[in-house]
């Protein structure tokens, strides 16, 4: 085919307006510098490193620098006095870049001069200085895999174990179950943070969490600070950003399974530059439904989320945000045109769920006007409505063999109060929550049929003292936690007191002594408070908060402002953790598939324990490369009832490698990769005698646990961006690929029914184990607009 020269003309013409527009670009870029006690911070140097832009603050604490080409930079702020702080990877757009806020940390010593500390650009709280990770923003939209997810992400992080199968948001930390993380969303708890979420525990197959909501994320994972209640191995907190105050933006995401929109922008601005209230909002909505009704799929995943936050404030001193997150999820099944062994045992397993979530908070904060402190109250709601049904013939939707109906809803009241006096920084405050529970299930395969309705109280206590001794070169934490609830009949304040204690001492230049103790309680979830036997009974109400005991020691040096490397050791030890009366195994070994965690009789007499060593290099973006790597060596064992026989958890992988980096290229190109790694991994077999009578429930028999490992875990993920910036909008086009190896990811044997090559089943029934291919590259592309 001949293309005419004047075809040519307009596609050179074109190419040349596009390098041109992105060549003339240039953008301004807003911020706020404050201390600890919020004040703001007037004359803080703000520059980007390696370039000659730099501004000062004004007398609110903002600063802008102006006539910025957009790219990676790395943004530094210092002052007299104070610890120069550097935020890395700071991504400048054409459109799209948000405020890039600082909260500077007083230095040892009042000198006139700056101070700069290579301490402080890789640093954690001094409550919490050890087993603490924070993820920015652009580092989570960059992650190879993870699909903007920001739960996934956290996967990544150090002494977190894959999931079964590597498909699902399971945090399983450091030999912890799948439920002993809590999640806080700019200071309000969320229980559910994923679509199709495990009741009873949290994991499911897809965050709900907006990436562009984020400012950033920490993952802790032993020292949380005494205001969490309920975490035994992790607190995952999302900071969310505020709204932009100048012009109304927004982008649109595009990936292989699914579309998202985010608006922000000012209210009731007027004529002024800037408005005091501003607003965030998206929608987002899958279309992994349709993708896998067109490749033949039986699976109909179908999701909506949504997310906002609206900000007003009313003075220098007082702020009111309102926020909130939730959820539409429908998972059904549909049988395939043609018959596939491993899609029909699918489609006879897979459970049928209609979830529906929804989380709301009113949070004001202020800031005192003596400078000395500030403090924070949350009123909130979530609610997670659950229909969770298992058919005997899923085709025809007939033959309920398993459902369960659940509606649990808790109010929430929390208050923290900060006060600096002089070198002491106490944080203080309570907690109170109404939680209501009411659950319709039938169990055929355990004989069980119940309709239960509970409420209570629970509410708590909790203080925390920090000070900094011999000029800045120890820090000492200590804290403590009362809770306690008018539902549980065993447990009461006294018996729940959480002690715990921090320590971090500087012993040579850029080297760090950590270590932290501490006590944690939790308090089991609903699907096991409100269970009842089929009379009628509540059968645990005499179970105990489960109780872990952790002791970390570890040593930190930082090579330079932008890279170290730590070691640690941890022990954790629990008791009073719930077993199964029926399967006579503890159920920290559950709650990682689709299923109800919980709704059974226990008895609060597990012990467990999970020891081991973690190993840990991070670079923050210098010379065009960043990146984390880790290696975590580990043991996880619990006990059933007999509390003197430790067994392997099916979270005992051994050993855990994770990397993940990036390089920038120049013109906007960026290559990123992610590397996963676990040990074999016990796993609970198939009770084949009795998967065949309950078929197609599959029953697993617990007794064997620990006779049969899965394959080890390796998986490698690669991506690579490129960035466009044009004067009305910028576009980040990125490419993936899962898996590119093509490595089978390990997953138990599955069963199904033995059948002919026309899918008739085969008389007298027998079990047949699927072959699964699991080592599939999985491609992907995503598009990314801001406007």
């Amino acid at each position: 085919m001949r293309i005419s020269p004047k075809f040519h003309r307009s596609l050179l013409f074109s190419l040349v307006v596009m390098n041109l527009s992105q060549a003339q670009v240039t953008v301004d870029i807003f911020g706020t510098v404050i201390d600890e006690t919020g004040q703001p911070i007037f004359g803080a140097s703000v520059y980007l490193e390696g370039t000659q832009k730099g501004s000062q603050t004004d007398f609110d604490g903002n600063y802008s620098l102006e006539g910025i080409t957009p790219g990676s930079y790395n943004l530094v702020v210092s002052y007299i006095g104070f610890e120069t702080q550097t935020q890395y990877n700071v991504i400048v757009r054409s459109k799209g870049t948000p405020n890039y806020n600082f909260v500077l940390k007083e230095a040892a010593q009042q000198l006139d001069e700056v101070v700069v500390s290579n301490a402080n650009t890789i640093s954690r709280p001094r409550e919490t200085p050890l087993s603490t990770q924070s993820l920015s923003a652009v580092e989570i939209a960059t992650y190879p895999g993870s699909n903007n997810d920001v739960v996934q992400v956290a996967q990544t992080l150090p002494g977190v174990s894959p999931s079964i199968g590597g498909f699902r948001n399971d945090l399983i930390i450091r030999g912890g179950a799948p439920n002993e993380t809590v999640y806080y969303l700019d200071g309000m708890e969320i229980p559910n943070v994923n679509h199709f979420a495990t009741q009873g525990s949290a994991g499911g197959p897809v965050g709900l969490i907006n990436v562009s909501f984020i400012e950033n994320v920490t993952l802790s994972t032993s020292a949380f600070g005494a205001q969490y209640d309920n975490p035994l191995s992790g607190v995952l907190q999302f900071s969310q950003r505020n709204g932009n105050r100048r012009n109304f933006t927004g982008n649109f995401r595009v990936s292989a399974s699914e579309a998202a929109l985010t608006m922000e922008g000012p209210l009731f601005k007027g004529g002024e530059d800037a408005s005091k209230t501003t607003f965030l909002a998206s929608v987002r909505r899958s279309y992994l439904q349709f993708l896998f009704e067109a490749i033949g799929l039986p699976f109909r995943p179908n999701y909506w989320d949504y997310q906002y936050k609206v900000t007003h404030e009313f003075d220098a001193y007082n702020s009111l945000s309102l926020i909130g997150v939730g959820s539409i999820d429908d998972f059904s099944v549909e049988a395939p045109e043609d018959f596939d062994a491993e899609q029909q045992a699918q489609l006879e397993q897979a459970p049928f769920i209609e979830q529906r979530t929804n989380a709301i908070g009113i949070s004001w904060k202020k800031r005192f006007r003596d400078g000395k402190g500030f403090m924070e109250t949350t009123l909130s709601n979530n609610t997670l409505v659950n229909d969770f049904t298992r058919f005997e013939d899923p085709e025809n939707e007939t033959g309920v063999i398993f459902s369960n109906d659940a509606t649990e809803s808790e109010t929430k009241l929390r208050f923290t109060m900060t006060n600096f006096l002089g070198d002491w920084k106490l944080t203080s405050g309570l907690n109170t929550q109404y939680s209501d529970y009411e659950n319709e299930t039938l169990n055929l395969a355990d004989d069980q049929a119940f309709t239960t309705e509970i409420d209570f109280f629970k509410y708590g206590f909790f203080s925390n003292l920090t000070r900094s001794f011999l000029d800045d070169k120890l820090d000492v934490s200590l804290g403590f936690r009362l809770d306690d609830d008018t539902f549980t009949e065993e447990d009461n304040l006294l018996s729940t007191f959480s002690p715990r204690l921090s320590l971090s001492y500087e012993f040579k230049e850029n080297w760090r002594l950590n270590g932290s103790v501490g006590r944690y309680f939790k308090l089991p979830p609903y699907t096991i408070l409100g269970f009842r036997d089929n009379s009628g009974l509540l059968v645990n109400q005499n179970v105990q908060y489960t109780k872990s005991d952790h002791l970390v020691v570890g040593i930190q040096h930082y090579f330079g402002p932008s890279s170290s490397i730590s070691l640690e050791g941890f022990y954790k030890r629990y008791d009073d953790y719930p077993v199964s009366v029926l399967d006579q195994v503890s159920l920290a070994n559950k709650g990682a598939d689709f299923e109800i965690l919980g709704s059974e009789d226990v008895e609060t007499v597990g012990r467990g324990r999970s020891y081991g060593v973690e190993l840990q290099f991070q670079q923050k973006l210098s010379n065009n490369f960043y990146g984390i790597f880790a290696y975590t060596w580990f043991y996880s064992e619990f006990t059933g009832f007999d509390r003197n026989e430790f067994l392997p958890s099916v979270w005992d992988s051994r050993h855990l490698i994770s990397f993940t980096g990036g390089y920038k290229l120049k013109r906007n190109w960026e290559v990123s990769a992610r590397y996963r790694f676990a040990g074999e991994t016990p796993f609970v077999p198939t009770d084949l005698e009795a998967t065949l009578a309950n078929y197609p429930e599959v029953i697993l028999d617990y007794t064997r646990l620990g006779e049969e490992n899965l394959d080890i875990f390796s998986q490698l993920d690669l991506r690579i961006d490129k960035k466009w910036n044009f004067k009305r909008l910028s576009l980040d086009v990125f490419v993936e690929a899962q898996n590119v190896l093509g490595q089978d990811i390990p997953q138990p044997p599955e069963f199904g029914l033995g059948r002919g090559a026309n899918g008739a089943i085969v008389e007298p029934r027998s079990l047949v184990e699927i072959d699964n291919d699991a080592g599939q590259i999985i491609p992907s592309i995503g598009i990314v607009v801001d406007f």
